[in-house]
């Protein structure tokens, strides 16, 4: 598989650094992943915190990766042992092409201890506390309260495929996590929209995207798919709110 080559280049070039650990978290963690679509979500734990210079090497050792097809979609946030427990504390990252810095949400962490794959080193387990269950609830409805309902008012963004797609799986995928307090994967979220009402056409379109091979969108389907997602999802997300906060 391209993925395996591509995370053998990526360990091999990271081992000057001496990583602690690596771990793969999302759809590589979770086992719903589909090479060529679903991105690569990596954490490396580094036995120091990043300095200019390492930040400088890591880009380095990205850029290198560039000409193999699946690089793009490589995303890896540096942790230490030192940073790793405090979910406040803002880490390098490298992900679309560039470096910055982001936390590791609550949800990132779950992932870990639920279903994270390891690739070298120690487990999450062995360096990550564990996310109780309203951190990670508080999270996830400040996520759809604060990010994803203004999102919903700004219509140019649901004609893209992301954002329909996202937007409705992020919804099913907290619902879950709120109701049970554990955590599933996008095919799971799929499988959860149609009991919580979301517009059939668009799950369709979206299975097809993700797991098939589908025509091009015509003008019209993309206009009237960004309008059934948004009258769907704002009032769905509102309600999830006010159940939860």
């Amino acid at each position: 598989m391209q993925t395996d080559a591509l995370l053998d280049r990526f360990l091999t070039g990271l081992t000057p650094l001496d990583p602690v650990a690596v771990w793969a978290h999302g759809s590589l963690g979770a086992g719903d992943y589909q090479e060529g679509r679903s991105d690569l979500d990596l954490i490396a734990v580094l036995p120091r915190p990043a300095t200019a210079r390492t930040a400088w090497r890591l880009g380095l050792l990205h850029a290198r990766l560039r000409t193999h097809p699946l690089a793009g979609l490589l995303h890896c946030t540096y942790l230490s042992p030192d940073t790793a427990a405090d979910p406040e504390a803002r880490h390098l990252t490298w992900a679309h092409q560039q470096l910055f810095k982001r936390t590791v949400t609550p949800v990132t962490r779950r992932e870990l201890h639920s279903f994270g794959r390891v690739l070298h080193g120690a487990s999450p387990a062995q360096l990550l506390p564990p996310v109780a269950e309203p951190e990670l609830a508080g999270f996830v409805v400040r996520d759809q309260r604060e990010f994803w309902r203004p999102s919903v008012r700004r219509a140019e963004l649901w004609r893209q495929d992301v954002w329909v797609d996202l937007g409705l799986l992020t919804f099913a995928r907290a619902t879950v996590t709120l109701r049970e307090d554990r955590l599933i994967t996008k095919r799971e979220a799929l499988d959860e929209l149609p009991a919580l009402g979301a517009p059939g056409e668009v799950v369709e379109d979206i299975t097809r995207r993700r797991y098939g091979n589908p025509a091009r969108p015509t003008e019209e389907w993309t206009a009237r798919r960004s309008e059934l997602t948004r009258s769907y999802l704002g009032p769905a997300i509102d309600t999830l709110v006010a159940s939860y906060s």
